[in-house]
Order: C-alpha cells, then structure tokens, then sequence
C-alpha cells in the first residue's frame, strides 16, 4: 500500500475498535454506572430488494412494525438527549427504501448525531445522493461480485443492477470531490470462501470507481451453521487477499479484516461486554442487545420496540439493563450461546482483555481516527 494516502483515508480503522478513544464511557462502565451507547447500529426497516445469498439478517426474523418519521424524530432526539453519538444505518434491512430513510439522516445530523449508512446502493440516485451526502460521516456500499453475473448470483438481483449501481457509486464519488465533502465512501465484500473468484475483480473495479476503500470481511453464520460457511476454507484465500490489497494506489486502499478472518469463527471470550457500547435494533424497531438476538426465540433478551416506546424510556428501563448485565455474567457464554464473530466482536475482545489485566485499554496517543464515533 502506498505510504502517501490522503490523510482521511490513512486515519480509517477497518480492522480493530476505536473504544480506546473514549475513557469517559469506559470509565462509567468500571465503575458499574448506567451509560448511553456510543454507537448504535439499526435499520429502518426489514424490508430488503435484494436477497443475498450470505444475508445473516434473513435468519433472524421478528414482529415487524413500520418505523414512521414520528417515531424515528423521537428516536434521533432520544439518542442525542442521553447521549449517542453515533448511528449507522445497516443492522437488518435495506433503510435506503424506507420512505424515511432522507428524513432521518438530515434530522440525526440535525440534532449533532454522527449519521452513517450501510446499503446495497440500489436506490441511491444522484437526486437522493445530493440530499444525504452532506450530512453522513461515511456511506458503505456493500458489493460482494466485482463481474455482473456473479454479483447477480451472489447478491440476488438482475444483472443490470450491477451497471446501475456502479454509476450509484460514480455518482457519490463524483459529487464528494466537487463539494470537497468528509464523508468517507466504501465497498464492503462480505466474503464467503466460495466467493474467492471476485476478490481480485471487486478490488480492481475499486480502481476503476475510486472510492475511499474496499474492506473485504469475513461472514457471520449463526449457531446452527445455516447460511453453510466454511471457516477453514478461508485459508486457501490469503494469497489472493494479499494480491488484492497490493492493489491499493495513493488515494484507494483495499483492507482485508484480517483478525475475524484468522479467527475461524472462534471467539477468545466468553462474557460479552460491548452491547452496551454498541447495541443494535432492528428494522422492526426491536431494542435488542445483537443482531444475533432479534429472532422471535430470543425474546428473553428483547428490551422493547421504539415504535411503541420512547428510547430514553427503554434506556433507563431495569428491563434493558438487567439484559446487558445477564450477557456480562457468567451465566452467559459467547463461545456457546452466539453465532460467529458478530458486530461487537472486536470491542469484545478488548473489554475483554482488559478486564481481565491483559491488555489495559489506556488513552490512545496521537489524533483521534476517522469515524471516531463508530466503534
């Protein structure tokens, strides 16, 4: 990788957790204080127009409520009032068609929340493209083929969706450069090891589109193994990973997560601490601690639902905080109870690390790094 990257893009963490970089919340959390989350990761709705062959959100199915702009301006205002800092706009659905999706970003921005969002790009004309922009700290596409039939095949859509979110992707490219905005833009290959063929070809069309950067991650599978990912197939890859990152130019860097993708889908803790620093709700508006946990038969962790219930009122809920601290006990085991790796994953390990006097988690020297609010 060239050492002459535009500062923006060298200060990006892809494969790690900026919990470091904020000692206030850590220090409530030692000291057994309720505290807000720094990030949280959420939907606006379950919806999606793609089925993805890898879609970890499909086997994690709920009542289904519609987020409508009354309830998602009470949410925004109830995550500034006690205190977020970040969402993005990923977890399990597809929010750019949510019929509130712009509405929500420019109010989030609004009320000093870091907006961020995670999208297959689909629906993304320059028109919307224009309005959201400004407002977003960064905007991810996620894009698992780099050849129009197999981006087909791999993200479940018509072959042309793959011109048409190409010229998506030129289009947000072409519009940060000319207002000189901050926002980061990337691609995300979720790779599963059959997938191996458009490694190269995804990170050469980064080339050819100039985003920020392409970050190729490994997949989550739950439990039960449905979704079928083989974990020891990932060791073939790493030649064609490492081929793919020598591809990175001055001003575009391929990032491989290297950690989760060495890791086998096996976790080196048990107690999972960073719900609380990161939680996730999904589309449904369903409080939950984890992606992981939105299922129907999970609901003894479920908190609540935001279209039904003020957030700052589930925040301060016994019922929310009796879950996060049954995930932090013994009573509960990540190695046994989770699917593989999951979003906390990475804060996990260092809560966990430090917890346990391994590897303390002291004040980070230097600038802060970009996306300082998604952990």
């Amino acid at each position: 990788m060239s050492a002459s990257l535009p500062e923006h893009v060298e200060k990006l963490i892809l494969d790690g957790t900026k919990i470091g970089w904020h000692q206030e919340r850590l220090a409530a959390w030692e000291r057994g204080e309720r505290f807000a989350p720094i990030t949280i990761d959420m939907a606006l709705t379950r919806a999606c127009n793609y089925a993805c062959h890898f879609c970890y959100a499909m086997l994690q199915e709920n009542d289904r409520q519609p987020i409508d702009k009354k309830a998602i301006t009470e949410f925004l205002d109830d995550c500034a009032e006690i205190g977020v800092k970040g969402i993005s706009l990923v977890s399990d659905g597809e929010s750019t068609i949510s019929p509130v999706f712009i509405d929500a970003i420019q109010h989030g921005a609004r009320v000093g929340l870091s907006m961020a969002v995670g999208t297959n790009a689909f629906v993304l004309n320059r028109r919307k493209l224009e309005e959201i922009l400004p407002h977003l700290t960064y905007l991810r596409v996620n894009i698992s083929g780099g050849e129009r039939s197999r981006y087909a095949q791999i993200m479940g859509a018509k072959e042309s969706a793959f011109d048409r979110v190409c010229q998506n992707i030129t289009d947000m490219v072409e519009i940060k450069k000319r207002d000189n905005l901050p926002v980061t833009i990337g691609l995300q290959m979720v790779l599963m090891p059959e997938y191996e063929d458009q490694i190269l070809p995804l990170a050469r069309l980064g080339q050819k589109l100039r985003p920020d950067y392409l970050v190729i991650k490994h997949c989550s599978d739950n439990e039960e193994g449905d979704l079928g990912v083989d974990y020891s197939g990932y060791d073939r890859l790493h030649d064609t990973l490492r081929a793919a990152e020598a591809l990175s130019d001055d001003e575009y860097r391929v990032s491989v997560k290297w950690s989760k993708i060495l890791a086998e889908g096996k976790r080196s803790y048990q107690r999972c601490y960073g719900a609380p620093f990161l939680l996730q709700i999904s589309g449904s508006g369903l409080v939950a601690p984890c992606g992981m946990l939105f299922n129907d038969r999970y609901k003894k962790f479920h908190v609540g639902n935001i279209v039904e219930t003020r957030f700052r009122e589930l925040f301060h809920s016994d019922r929310y905080w009796e879950v996060m601290n049954y995930l932090a006990s013994p009573s509960f085991n990540a190695q046994k109870m989770c699917g593989s790796l999951c979003l906390q994953h990475k804060v996990n390990e260092a809560l966990d690390a430090h917890r346990k006097g391994r590897l303390p988690i002291v004040p980070p020297s230097g600038n802060p790094p970009a996306h300082l609010n998604f952990v």
